[in-house]
């Protein structure tokens, strides 16, 4: 089960972080892959480093997962070099938000564009060649904080944006059925990245992180592999609409 040996995967925000992470475990698995995000030097580091220890191929592409054009040039590219798609990994996000008081119109604006509409304008692109397979699997990187409230930190236009995604799952999810398109999403904790490093190993969150994880600390590199793997992969064909928390079991409490 979970081989992914001729199948096309492209993963969105693949330069650092999650999509890196994820990009590695696909490719372990045997995908070829198409790595997007706007960093192409790093694309093109990540690359090298997957060619070298996997059979499968990869393609780096420069993309703006906000402008439209560019996310149609991305995928022409992926079309030219693999001819198809079979899932989608909508991992590219960011943040400008605090909370309600102190989040600008700009910060706000910004956080819906890339968080929520980006991944609307991208997985319509790349549902087109999915559909006239009459196959696909896409999966929507949500958090934590779309489902619920948090005490930690404030980033109200954060949790309104992964909140959306997560019902734009689940709509997104019903239309695409019968055409053979699953859509899903990961809800992740508090996952040490590059970019959460400094905030997370601070002692005052270590100690939010013992309090209110039942496992008592953050997430790992490469342990949400393993959700993307199964939400991506041909068995898990009447997986679809799901929600899946992988955080520890924070939302559990």
């Amino acid at each position: 089960m979970f081989d992914f040996h001729n199948r096309v995967v492209v993963i969105t925000g693949a330069s650092s972080g999650l999509g890196r992470e994820m990009a590695f475990g696909f490719a372990e698995a045997g995908a070829n892959l198409a790595i997007l995000a706007r960093r192409f030097d790093r694309l093109e580091q990540i690359t090298t480093e997957i060619r070298a220890t996997s059979d499968g191929r990869c393609l780096p592409v420069e993309c703006d997962v906000t402008s439209t054009e560019s996310i149609e040039l991305a995928v022409d590219a992926v079309m030219a070099e693999f001819a198809t798609v079979d899932v989608l990994v909508n991992n590219a996000g960011s943040n400008r938000g605090a909370g309600l008081l102190s989040t600008s119109d700009e910060d706000w604006q910004f956080t819906i564009d890339v968080d929520l509409t980006s991944l609307f304008k991208v997985s319509r692109a790349f549902a087109v060649p999915m559909k006239a397979n009459g196959y696909g699997r896409i999966i929507n990187i949500a958090s934590i904080y779309g489902l619920v409230g948090n005490t930690a930190i404030e980033t109200l236009s954060y949790h309104a944006t992964k909140g959306g995604v997560v019902n734009l799952t689940r709509a997104m999810a019903a239309e695409l059925a019968p055409l053979g398109i699953t859509c899903n999403a990961i809800c992740p904790g508090y996952f040490l990245t590059e970019l959460t490093e400094p905030v997370l190993e601070t002692p005052d969150f270590q100690q939010y992180i013992r309090t209110f994880v039942p496992l008592g600390r953050h997430g790992r590199p490469g342990e949400l592999n393993s959700a993307a793997l199964f939400l991506g992969a041909e068995e898990s064909s009447y997986v679809n609409g799901a929600i899946l928390p992988v955080d520890g079991g924070y939302v559990a409490i």
